[in-house]
């Protein structure tokens, strides 16, 4: 038992000198490196939303190598605000050894009874891993997206990361900005039932951030399943918003139709969609990234600027973004479904009411 301890410790060494940002920040581009987007013209942005497959790798710089290919592919389009999905960094666990089978097991048994876990060999849990992997993988994914923007003169949403915060686990997205600061995160604020037996602690409210690129708000996955999201982000002023996803089911068209294509026609904003698919770790993800915008603002009128082909493999989505003409549209919009008197009378109250009894239903902690 003791031998086991200390060759976990020693294991957990490894992996933050595996993990250090000094070989992050040596194998990629320095700031300002590369020629590329740092002119943002006045009320346009090009937006590129990318598809991943999701692969395990055993090296950390190879996921480096990996995220800085896929900015590499959407700066050579031109793109000045680049979206990766939800989750996105699983592929890291791949540095754990076993993880695959461990996977595997924990997608084959049932929940626990108490906790409400699927858990794989030796009673470990997803929660687990994130609290004893994520210090590790933390510092490398922000010198990663922050190298890579500065180095592009781009705005990264980097997608969004299991990561832990004190006693709590979360799905936090981050946005970085092309002189490579942090500019803000986002936790997802509506789990899934999955995220909930994992013990994922929810978000309580919604950021918007002042960019270059338009008002942004990144808001993660099911998050976009409720027409309130949009409704209080766009109300706040948000004129982009980004949903990165990593949905876990067999694609079917109109289930995914509740998501975000519905959300930019109720409450008019650009929508930017980016996906993790693929077969992993018991899982199937499947997702189809696109850029949406209100069906005035698109040339066919079908709401879609781009979407990439495939729901299972590895692709991109290219579309400019009229931050004018989205705000003419709000300005003479010909049927905006608006009850200032009804917002202000009841929805206060309702909000307050749900968070103060979610707040009491509580989030597992770790013990």
């Amino acid at each position: 038992m003791a031998l086991d301890g200390w060759k976990e410790r020693l294991f957990r060494r490894y992996l933050f000198w595996a993990c250090r940002p000094a070989r992050v920040r040596r194998i990629l581009p320095r700031p300002g490196a590369v020629p590329a987007a740092r002119h943002f013209p006045k009320n346009r942005v090009r937006a590129a939303a990318l598809q991943l497959e999701l692969k395990l790798f055993r090296h950390p710089m190879d996921y480096v190598e990996e995220m800085h290919r896929r900015v590499k592919e959407a700066a050579a389009e031109g793109a000045q605000l680049v979206a990766f999905p939800e989750m996105n960094n699983l592929q890291l666990l791949g540095m754990l050894p076993g993880i695959e089978q461990a996977g595997a097991a924990a997608a084959a048994a049932e929940p626990a009874a108490a906790g409400g876990e699927a858990r794989g060999g030796g009673g470990i849990t997803l929660a687990d891993v994130i609290f004893y992997a994520g210090p590790a993988m933390e510092p490398l994914l922000k010198a990663t997206f922050s190298t890579l923007a500065a180095a592009y003169g781009l705005y990264i949403m980097a997608g969004s990361f299991l990561l832990p915060d004190g006693e709590k686990m979360v799905n936090r997205a981050m946005l970085f900005g092309p002189g490579g600061e942090l500019i803000g995160t986002q936790d997802k604020v509506h789990w899934t039932l999955l995220e909930k037996e994992w013990g994922v602690s929810r978000g309580r409210r919604f950021n918007i951030f002042d960019t270059a690129a338009g008002r942004l708000a990144m808001p993660v996955c099911m998050d976009a399943t409720y027409f309130e999201t949009f409704r209080l982000l766009e109300r706040r002023g948000a004129e982009v918003v980004i949903i990165p996803i990593a949905n876990p089911e067999p694609y079917n068209y109109w289930l995914a139709l509740r998501g975000i294509w519905p959300r930019v026609q109720e409450s008019p904003v650009y929508g930017i969609k980016s996906a993790l698919v693929g077969r992993l770790l018991g899982f199937e993800l499947t997702g189809r990234a696109g850029i949406f915008a209100p069906l005035e603002l698109t040339s066919d009128g079908s709401g879609v600027l781009a979407e990439v082909e495939s729901f299972d493999a590895e692709g991109m989505a290219v579309a400019d973004l009229d931050l004018e003409a989205l705000r003419e549209l709000r300005a003479n919009h010909p049927w905006r479904d608006s009850n200032e008197t009804l917002y202000r009378r009841y929805f206060p109250g309702i909000y307050k009411a749900v968070g103060a009894a979610a707040r009491g239903s509580g989030s597992r902690s770790r013990a």
